[in-house]
């Protein structure tokens, strides 16, 4: 396990420095205010206004969400594992003067090292499988969530995930992972990286756990908090080989395609006021 999660940690590290770079990101567009906003519109209609809010950023990668939110008004605290990462996000947030906190932790060992609570936890797209332990995750999110606060959680929906996404056709679902959570990680040759295809990444390695939508929420109610909702959609937000682009920027399923499936979704938790954090255990 601990090669694993140091070859995706060295991953990371080699993404960060295509990212940074990529098209896909546009980081310029988001220095001269022609992007300044990275998260998506649905994420501040379901998440409300943030202003004079505390916000903890869990798996933030370079932070561009991270500081979208401190814009919009909280005082942010983004964490990630990646070493390129973090330092890409300081030097980003000063080079544009916008208050914020990054640190470099493992995301199951952050209470450790980070002693406070917050009005909003905030984690999205593309990172619940990087995740060893779901239910560990839960109670590590949950812990960080104040009395009246809640944990806002948008990803790709774990039943897009069965289905293979390499070498297949537009509308094809080919079924080929696991849907329920596995103890011994998905391995995979790295080409590239989903921000560009072409970028050099000889001798890297990926390896990837599944968790089913029911563990997820599972792991939430188990940690003391409560649903407010679970919203599904028929969306991803990047490419994915079975699917098609549509105007919008968002690929989904191709036009006169058998029945439907949920391909992203979104939820909300709260912890109660009179509750308080639940122990963490182990992962």
């Amino acid at each position: 396990m601990e090669d694993a999660l140091r070859s995706n940690r060295d991953l990371w590290d080699a993404w960060t420095k295509i990212h940074v770079a990529s098209s896909f990101y546009d980081v310029p567009s988001f220095r001269n205010g022609d992007r300044p906003i990275r998260v998506a519109d649905y994420e501040r209609e379901e998440v409300g206004s943030v202003e004079g809010r505390t916000l903890l950023h869990l798996q933030c990668h370079f932070g561009l969400d991270t500081l979208s939110w401190a814009r919009l008004g909280a005082t942010v605290t983004g964490v990630d594992f990646s070493e390129e990462a973090i330092a890409a996000a300081r030097g980003l947030a000063a080079d544009l003067g916008i208050p914020a906190r990054f640190i470099e932790s493992d995301l199951y060992r952050l209470p450790d090292v980070l002693d406070e609570q917050f009005d909003i936890v905030y984690t999205s797209r593309g990172v619940l499988g990087w995740l060893t332990d779901i239910a560990s995750w839960g109670r590590v999110a949950a812990h960080f969530v104040r009395p009246g606060g809640f944990l806002y959680v948008t990803e790709i929906h774990p039943v897009a995930q069965v289905f293979e996404n390499e070498g297949v056709e537009r509308g094809e679902l080919r079924l080929a992972y696991p849907y329920w959570s596995h103890s011994e990680p998905l391995r995979f040759e790295v080409k590239g990286s989903y921000a560009d295809r072409e970028a050099p990444t000889d001798g890297l390695v990926e390896y990837g756990w599944d968790h089913s939508l029911g563990e997820i929420l599972t792991s939430l109610a188990d940690a003391g908090l409560r649903l407010e909702f679970l919203h599904e959609f028929d969306f991803v937000p990047w490419p994915v080989d079975f699917l098609v682009e549509g105007e919008d920027g968002r690929w989904r399923l191709p036009d006169g395609s058998k029945g439907s499936l949920p391909l992203f979704f979104s939820l909300k938790a709260t912890r109660p006021l009179e509750a308080a954090p639940r122990g963490l255990g182990h992962p």
